[in-house]
């Protein structure tokens, strides 16, 4: 699906006619300045913050974004598609350009399709995670998930074929192989996942193969996962390779079979309905906050792929009656697949923001009202007990919060989950955007946004600092890489990603947002920075 950088009425790409002046200001040394008629000239709060004037903080607080001029950063040529506005006249448009190669010359911070691979495999706590290559493609990828186990602990270990220069000339399939024997003999595993990395495609080692042999001699699963970087530069062929490793030789292999369809009604009524928690890996323990509430519906969780699982669980998802997907960014594909494959309908979830969390706990009721007509009723007395407690307790945080603008720069489902969150704390997100979205990430985060926010596409670092330096927003959440490039601008940071320690899934789970949001933004260390890190005084 090729997306198109044109503008629409629903958003507004900064334009390919306005390129000559840019140009012009990308050869200058100073701030690119407005000068073509037919560009759009800065408004007050633009000149504000390129520290053209010194306004009261009143006016820097009241800044709208309506439109992206195109001066709003000093920015290479072929990155200006890749930023846009929303605009509400009744059709969202494409969003922004993505979905591309990175602009040779300009330090990407992507992760490769082997790093996609591995975030969505890794959180199976029973299985040992083996890396055929070099020690530096495992060392940079261990305990990436920062996911959390309530049984096993094996998946925390890192393992590697550790690939020297002699491995390359005369291939490395002997070593593998021997790696694959020696941790069964060690660990007796549930599986052994082996992802292949760059330097194992291009000498050829054919990891199948090696990989079927060591499973006839050691009777475990020995699963092969061919994610080699180079083959996209987008992470999410990563997630889908992870997907298919489990659909090909995981899922529908467990020792329980799923009922016929002729006996399926049948059964239902016998049994407990069951469903799966598609897409959700624990980080932080999101996945214990989500659990509890779907089985005091009533209903059983037969696995969560991947977060605290373990290989038998995910072999018997097959026999699930509904999958519910949290992490769409990662696994729409799976659920489409075993959708396709075993007959198991999926809903589309999320867990973040009490509006949502309750919103998708009754359309999970609804699809079970059938077998359980209580269910509806379950689900809402649980829903208004769970706001009754939590109301109280963030009102304090919405009183502080009220008014404070949010830039959000994290993994694509998120990019969208969490406008709601934080517009039910009083916040607005006047900034979001993805590094490596797709054109339905950018669809989606286009409905769910307001006017007049500006949506990045893979911002170099260059480019996120400049925005962050001209929009200034109150609070950035993001990941660890974007951490100190926040701090040194003066900006209170948010982690949302991989490396947080606080659960932010659920009811509880909101509270616990709520006071890490307050205590990033209201921290009395920034009272302590300059005002030029404020964006209240020239820069000289």
């Amino acid at each position: 699906m090729k997306n198109s950088s044109k503008q629409s009425t629903g958003s507004k790409s900064l334009k390919s006619s306005d390129n000559e002046s840019l140009k012009k200001e990308l050869n200058s040394s100073g701030s690119p300045k407005n000068k073509s008629t037919n560009s759009h000239s800065l408004n007050d709060s633009d000149k504000v913050l390129n520290g053209d004037s010194e306004p009261a903080l009143s006016e820097v607080d009241d800044l709208i974004i309506t439109e992206v001029p195109d001066s709003i950063i000093k920015t290479l040529e072929s990155r200006i598609d890749h930023m846009c506005v929303k605009k509400d006249h009744g059709d969202d448009g494409p969003g922004p350009a993505c979905n591309m190669a990175s602009v040779p010359g300009a330090v990407t911070q992507r992760s490769c399709v082997y790093g996609g691979a591995r975030v969505v495999l890794m959180p199976i706590t029973d299985a040992i995670h083996l890396v055929h290559g070099p020690i530096g493609c495992a060392a940079c990828t261990w305990d990436i998930r920062g996911s959390r186990s309530s049984g096993e602990e094996l998946y925390k270990k890192g393992f590697s074929t550790n690939l020297q220069e002699k491995d390359i000339v005369f291939g490395g399939e002997k070593k593998l192989s021997d790696t694959i024997l020696e941790l069964y003999g060690i660990y007796k595993p549930a599986a052994i996942f082996v992802y292949s990395t760059c330097v194992v495609g291009l000498i050829g080692d054919d990891l199948k193969s090696v990989c079927r042999e060591g499973e006839k001699i050691t009777k475990c699963r020995v699963i092969p996962v061919q994610s080699e970087g180079f083959r996209s530069f987008n992470k999410s062929l990563g997630h889908q390779l992870a997907c298919d490793a489990m659909l090909d030789h995981l899922i529908g292999t467990g020792k329980l079979e799923k009922p016929g369809s002729n006996q399926k009604s049948e059964v239902s009524t016998q049994k407990n309905s069951t469903l799966n928690i598609v897409g959700e890996f624990n980080v932080a323990g999101d996945l214990w906050a989500i659990k509890p509430l779907i089985e005091n519906m009533g209903i059983t969780v037969q696995s969560a792929i991947t977060g605290d699982s373990c290989v038998e669980e995910i072999a018997n998802a097959h026999r699930a009656d509904l999958n519910i997907v949290q992490c769409q960014k990662s696994s729409n594909y799976l659920a489409r697949q075993m959708d396709e494959k075993y007959g198991i309908p999926h809903l589309k979830v999320n867990f973040f923001g009490i509006e949502d969390t309750g919103k998708f706990l009754l359309s999970i009721a609804d699809f079970f009202q059938e077998q359980h007509p209580e269910i509806r009723e379950k689900a809402e007395k649980i829903i208004e007990t769970e706001i009754k407690n939590v109301r109280p307790e963030i009102s304090h945080y919405k009183d502080r919060l009220t008014g404070k603008r949010v830039a959000v720069y994290v993994g694509g489902n998120k990019a969208w989950s969490l406008i709601r969150a934080f517009e039910e704390l009083g916040m607005k997100v006047i900034m979001t955007g993805t590094q490596n979205g797709l054109p339905e990430d950018y669809q989606r985060i286009m409905e769910t946004v307001s006017e007049g926010t500006l949506v990045v596409d893979d911002a170099n670092s260059m480019e996120l600092a400049r925005l962050l330096q001209k929009y200034h927003p109150d609070l950035i959440v993001s990941g660890a890489k974007e951490k100190y490039m926040a701090h040194k601008l003066g900006i209170p940071f948010c982690d949302f990603n991989h490396d947080r320690i606080t659960s932010f899934a659920g009811f509880q789970g909101f509270i616990n947002f709520a006071k890490e949001v307050d205590r990033a933004v209201s921290s009395p260390v920034w009272k302590l920075t300059s005002k030029y890190y404020q964006g209240i005084v020239k820069n000289e």
